[in-house]
């Protein structure tokens, strides 16, 4: 071989293993014009890496046509670079092509193009090929399991770390944390399972398990455990940035700097991931400027990951000035900068229409959009016209394939009453994930399509994808506001069957579900089966009760909730401002008066609420319905009661039911100054001077509605059958 070329080989490694990819690719066009260097197979291995990372199509496909010209694809690690080059531009039809042209895959050539599949979408193909694989050692399952975890597919990697320990297949750090890094709230024992597991095989060792166990307690909200871990590990860059990460999470941000000091007390030096997790917390604007000051001394002043989340942390304290300042410092503003300042005029009160000609000026640079800048342009749009030009943007920048893309399409397109274009870009997404599926349940129902939205929940039951709480919640809430009680129970056994039955908003959702379809009794034997019930149980109980008109067992719900504790939680569940809304409404619909007079001084004189509008409301209707009207009258005169029109038209519709003249007259004249567009005041008044016998005056009433150019609304009745 010749020994040049070895010299220049390394040389070309060496700039790759260093990132300097560019460079790579200039010594190669060097290579080729050269006449005594021919390059060989790891010349053309190491300038496809390059290309791959660049994301440099063109140049990749020219080093292909010269892999193929040479008949160099024979060497696996050619191929192997060819499926990577492939992987990373997301073609994953050639990535199946080259993968076909290699006789005997290796188990890189395996990972790679499961790794693609799951990227790009096609996870039933994934786990269709890793079925079909002759050995299958745990590199392909965590091929799967870590595609299926980051994009989206949480069941299905959770079945294929449970299917690779039912197999014998040992699980690795790789494996560990991808699920690890799953693990929310919903999976606390299963989470504290696996932390077990990995004790038990000594992969507690390895910083990425450590990380991820770490992240795992600070994503249950659990500080003390993810401490605990730490505290048993040694510690190094990884475990304290993951800590910091942490306990930014949790608003724990002056524990965050205390670690920061730690860190660096036992000499080991920030890196870029602890400025940019201290730099997402809620710094004040003195603490920005040291924090930025800090890494600029530390040597990242040039680091744009470190310069992004400064603008981000800048703009978060509306110091938009330092924000554009470091934002033009810059001397290579990546597609994080472009979309971070894009963010920021999008998210801005005053500045949103500044997002486009930001874009613009990013396009003019060269730089291509994602899904970060196309989220970030739609959030500015005002109508389905605008959305639709970003589509053309999507559309030609080859980025309706990404499901974030489409979903953010589908949700923004439903808010703008363009639920048929909606539906258009939800049928044409091939990789669908649960997001899609919520965006387009939630889009047809906010646009009167409630039955169009169970059906398509119907879809998700029989495929891959598991309903998730908020999935199930959306739906018990649709089943409730169409009153369909027969379907609303289906979803009930679907829940029984499934690991949500002891959720709690689940079991609140029910709840709402049953009284409103009329059911009273399973609203009370739901209730009855929440474990951990929270304010939000109670409230709903309590109305479920007023609804049905049993005033006494709201009333006698309410004391219970006093006298409750919570076991989840170790404290009482007090009554917050709804609690008292829901009980004084029931109240005052049973006309328990004293009781509902009751209940309200003892919000104010033993919880300190201080009463709104709406509890005014209810006090209000509560003693007009009972005709105690010169009580309300004192009431709503007095300078501590708030009112507004509701607390009005309480006391108006109670002096219509009583034939209080006087009072009526007074309370209708306010109407008319606050509300003199609502023909609804006109005819109470007029018919309640009417039944008075003041013809005359209920005719002035007439003739001045029509003078305002007033028209009643005529009634209807839906007839559902």
């Amino acid at each position: 071989m010749n020994s040049e070329l070895i010299k220049v080989n390394c040389l070309l490694a060496k700039l790759t293993k260093s990132q300097q990819y560019t460079k790579t690719l200039q010594l190669f066009h060097k290579i080729q014009s050269s006449h005594y260097l021919k390059p060989d197979q790891y010349t053309l291995s190491t300038t496809l890496t390059a290309c791959a990372n660049l994301r440099d199509d063109t140049a990749g496909n020219q080093v292909h046509a010269q892999v193929i010209k040479t008949g160099y694809k024979i060497y696996s690690h050619v191929a192997n670079t060819l499926l990577f080059l492939y992987s990373k531009s997301e073609d994953l039809a050639s990535v199946k092509r080259v993968f076909a042209e290699i006789k005997i895959p290796d188990v890189y050539s395996w990972t790679t193009l499961l790794s693609a599949c799951t990227n790009l979408g096609e996870v039933d193909y994934a786990c269709h090929l890793l079925d079909q694989i002759p050995h299958r050692d745990e590199a392909v399952w965590n091929a799967v399991i870590t595609g299926c975890a980051d994009n989206g597919y949480p069941s299905i990697a959770l079945d294929m770390f449970n299917r690779m320990h039912l197999l014998g297949i040992r699980h690795d750090n790789y494996s560990y944390a991808s699920v690890l890094s799953m693990c929310s709230s919903e999976l606390i024992d299963y989470g504290v399972q696996v932390h077990s597991l990995v004790i038990k095989t000594g992969f507690l060792v390895k910083p990425s398990v450590t990380n991820a166990l770490i992240t795992m307690y600070f994503n249950f909200g659990n500080a003390n455990d993810a401490h605990q871990v730490f505290d048993e590990t040694e510690h190094d860059h990884i475990t304290y940035n993951a800590m910091i990460s942490g306990l930014v999470s949790m608003g724990k941000d002056e524990n965050a700097l205390v670690m920061f000091k730690n860190m660096q007390e036992i000499g080991l030096n920030p890196t870029e991931r602890t400025y940019v997790s201290l730099m997402s917390s809620s710094p004040c604007k003195n603490s920005c400027t040291q924090l930025h000051a800090h890494s600029i001394k530390t040597g990242f002043h040039d680091s744009n990951s470190v310069s992004n989340a400064a603008i981000t942390m800048y703009s978060n304290n509306s110091d938009f000035h330092s924000a554009e300042l470091v934002f033009m410092e810059l001397e290579q503003k990546d597609r994080v900068s472009w979309n971070t300042m894009i963010t920021i005029h999008a998210q801005s009160n005053s500045n949103s229409g500044d997002a486009i000609p930001t874009y613009l000026q990013m396009q003019h640079h060269g730089i291509k959009p994602d899904e970060f800048t196309i989220g970030s342009l739609l959030s500015t749009m005002e109508s389905i016209q605008s959305i639709m030009t970003i589509l053309a943007i999507v559309i030609k920048n080859n980025l309706i394939s990404k499901t974030e893309v489409s979903n953010a399409l589908i949700s923004n397109l439903s808010k703008r009453n363009g639920i048929k274009e909606a539906y258009i870009i939800f049928n044409e997404t091939n990789s669908k994930n649960l997001i899609s599926w919520n965006s387009m349940i939630s889009g047809f129902h906010s646009n009167g399509y409630s039955f169009h939205a169970l059906n398509l929940f119907s879809n998700i039951i029989v495929s891959r994808l598991t309903p998730d709480v908020y999935t199930l919640t959306m739906v018990l809430n649709i089943c409730a506001t169409i009153s369909s009680l027969t379907y609303g129970k289906e979803i009930h056994g679907y829940i029984i069957k499934s690991h949500y039955f002891h959720d709690t908003s689940l079991g609140n959702s029910l709840i709402a579900l049953y009284s409103k379809c009329g059911d009273l009794n399973w609203s009370s034997r739901v209730f009855d089966l929440i474990i951990h019930k929270d304010v939000i149980s109670w409230n709903s109980m309590i109305s479920a009760y007023g609804q049905h008109g049993k005033g006494e067992k709201a009333i006698s719900c309410f004391e219970s909730m006093q006298d409750s504790d919570s076991v989840k939680i170790k404290v009482k569940v007090k009554p917050d401002h709804t609690t008292f809304i829901v009980v004084l409404t029931a109240c005052s619909h049973a006309g328990l008066v004293e009781d509902g007079v009751k209940i309200f001084k003892s919000m104010v004189n033993e919880y300190g609420l201080e009463p709104g509008v709406d509890h005014f409301s209810c006090v209000v209707d509560l003693l007009g319905r009972a005709g105690y009207l010169d009580e309300v009258e004192k009431m709503v005169k007095s300078d501590w009661c708030n009112v507004d029109c509701s607390v009005w038209w309480s006391l108006f519709s109670s002096c219509a039911a009583h034939g209080d003249l006087r009072l009526g007259r007074i309370v209708g004249g306010i109407l008319l100054e606050m509300e003199e567009d609502k023909s609804s005041v006109y005819v109470v008044l007029a018919n309640m001077l009417a039944d008075g016998g003041f013809w005359e005056e209920a005719e002035g009433v007439r003739k001045m509605m029509r003078g305002h150019g007033v028209v009643k609304q005529p009634g209807y009745s839906w007839i559902r059958s």
